[in-house]
């Protein structure tokens, strides 16, 4: 099909294509990094800056929320933002704006939004965590699968530096970036009915602490006592995207 204007863009470099009903925009603006914007039904926007678990995509979403979220904060038929590893889910009111308007909306707060990597700038937060075969019964299996000992495995968690990318599932569960190659272990294949609450867990180069006790299918290798959601906290979630984390090997 051919190209078109985005109404309400200020740039004549923003273009779209509509296939099966479908808008497609294609960001052309240097300063945005070309994310894919397309209808979500007929009352949100799904914004989509890459396919895979990558540290620089999120980097990318999380600098987008951000912009989408201070542009709800002045429109309030734009609601809040709901990211996700790659995406950003953007609803609206499509009594109040249109789905070209609000793509428009959203193209201009994308150019605007921060190139900086606010994350670095952010404190590290411990997590104590207890490693043994109650609270990391899976810990053995990651460690032989990969060839090292548990102490080494456990050295390899407490190492490295994790980056929440979003906050999903349920209230305060942390999806993380930054796990360490050595124990890169993929989720079980039988999930589990039950994980106890503060269950340290790996899942491929993601890591996650289960807030609440739920049934999960990724390798439980420590458990913290550290809440995750506690509602007299204000916020509620000890962590957010962007949060950086550090585990720590409980000493009692």
């Amino acid at each position: 099909s051919d190209p078109w204007r985005v109404p309400g863009s200020r740039d004549p470099g923003h273009r779209a294509s509509r296939s099966s009903g479908i808008a497609v925009i294609h960001v052309d603006d240097p300063d945005v990094d070309r994310p894919r914007i397309e209808l979500f039904g007929d009352s949100a926007l799904l914004i989509t800056f890459g396919d895979q678990i990558d540290e620089a995509v999120s980097r990318h979403v999380r600098n987008a929320t951000l912009a989408l979220e201070q542009l709800g904060a002045t429109r309030p038929e734009i609601g809040a933002p709901v990211a996700a590893y790659a995406t950003v889910l953007l609803p609206f009111d499509p009594l109040v704006v249109g789905p070209d308007e609000a793509v428009g909306l959203t193209i201009d707060a994308l150019a605007g939004a921060i190139v900086a990597d606010p994350v670095r700038e952010r404190p590290i937060i411990e997590i104590p965590t207890r490693y043994d075969a109650v609270a990391g019964p899976d810990l053995q299996e990651v460690a032989e699968a990969h060839g090292i000992t548990v102490m080494q495995a456990i050295e390899c968690h407490t190492d490295a530096l994790y980056v929440v990318a979003f906050i999903g599932f349920m209230p305060g569960f942390p999806y993380m970036t930054g796990g360490p190659a050595e124990i890169d272990h993929p989720r079980r294949a039988t999930p589990r009915t039950r994980v106890p609450a503060g269950s340290v867990a790996i899942a491929g180069l993601q890591g996650t602490v289960y807030p609440f006790a739920t049934p999960g299918g990724w390798n439980l290798i420590g458990r913290t006592d550290r809440p995750m959601w506690d509602v007299r906290r204000n916020p509620p979630a000890l962590l957010a995207a962007g949060s950086r984390v550090r585990f720590t090997q409980a000493t009692d």
